[in-house]
């Protein structure tokens, strides 16, 4: 990667993965672009241009214009969100990505988009769920997710665009607020506990779901895109994930920190049924064996280090 093209570089991983390639590529290197444009780092700190994905032209032209040799195009609907809309879900999250491939096949340029746990479904198997294994999806989101697993295959075998992905699971940040997913309450639990010492779950005691830390999501795709090419079997839809929990256990590894905090349930039966559809864990072994997938951060360092960066003090436990 050079010259980098970033679609949605606004919302939750584009806002941190543009500084995180800035510093590695040069901030003249790496092309940002949304929707909308706000003040913010992003917008300041290198190009940017403002892009609807969904035009075909302008995405091409934009590419064109700065010679970029790799896109990554991350502009889409969250889980939540889709399902209340569908059809903009698909109109968006299946035309940018037809409009991003057809970009960097005619540039000839490397590529990445992001995938998901939500591409798996009912009839999945829930524990260690395999790289190749049944999906059948019963939502918008997971729909268009493995449409875009099989269209970034097709790109591949059809036209020999360098097309690589990650099956993201929910991703946990200090960044930017929640954006409209079924696990983003593994986000905002972090904010409720520092500013009102309590969190009132929308998802039911006992629902696991896979998760990831964003530094850690961050260099998943780093080191997918600098990996070798001819050492990638599955290059499109890796799992990957970090660690798996519950909502008490997120709640039980807060209190060691915040010792008032309370945790409550309300639960939203349209994102606990999104929920229940998803895998309880994934197996990340292939994107281990095959390009060195690994993580740094487990629950218990994550939360420290969401409570820090957010304002709230965390003391060291010291075992005697």
């Amino acid at each position: 990667m050079k010259r980098i093209l970033v679609t949605g570089a606004l919302g939750q991983i584009g806002s941190e993965l543009t500084m995180k390639l800035r510093e590695l590529y040069g901030e003249e290197g790496v092309v940002a672009t949304d929707i909308r444009r706000i003040d913010s780092k992003v917008v300041h700190s290198g190009p940017f241009e403002t892009l609807d994905v969904t035009d075909e032209k302008a995405m091409f032209e934009i590419a064109n214009r700065y010679k970029v040799d790799t896109v990554i195009h991350l502009a889409a609907l969250l889980s939540a969100t889709a399902e209340q809309k569908p059809l903009l879900a698909w109109n968006l999250n299946m035309g940018g990505l037809v409009n991003a491939l057809e970009t960097a096949r005619e540039l000839n340029c490397q590529f990445f988009t992001p995938s998901s746990i939500g591409a798996f479904g009912p009839l999945t198997p829930k524990n260690d769920t395999p790289q190749d294994t049944i999906q059948r999806p019963t939502t918008m989101y997971g729909v268009n997710k493995v449409s875009g697993e099989l269209l970034c295959d097709y790109y591949y075998h059809k036209f020999g665009v360098d097309t690589r992905g990650l099956r993201f699971p929910g991703l946990i940040s200090y960044v930017t607020p929640p954006g409209g997913g079924t696990t983003d309450y593994a986000v905002e639990i972090y904010y409720e506990a520092i500013k009102k010492q309590a969190y009132t779950s929308y998802i039911a005691q006992g629902t696991y779901m896979d998760m990831m830390y964003m530094p850690d999501a961050l260099q998943a795709i780093v080191d997918l895109m600098e990996a070798d090419g001819s050492k990638l079997a599955h290059r499109n839809a890796f799992n990957v994930s970090a660690m798996s929990f519950e909502p008490s256990e997120i709640a039980a590894e807060i209190k060691k920190h915040i010792p008032s905090f309370t945790m409550n349930y309300e639960v939203d039966p349209a994102r606990q049924a999104i929920a229940e559809s998803w895998p309880d864990r994934i197996d990340s072994s292939c994107a281990k064996a095959e390009w060195g997938f690994h993580t740094s951060y487990d629950l218990e360092k994550m939360t420290k280090d969401m409570l820090e960066k957010l304002g709230h003090p965390t003391q060291q436990r010291i075992c005697s």
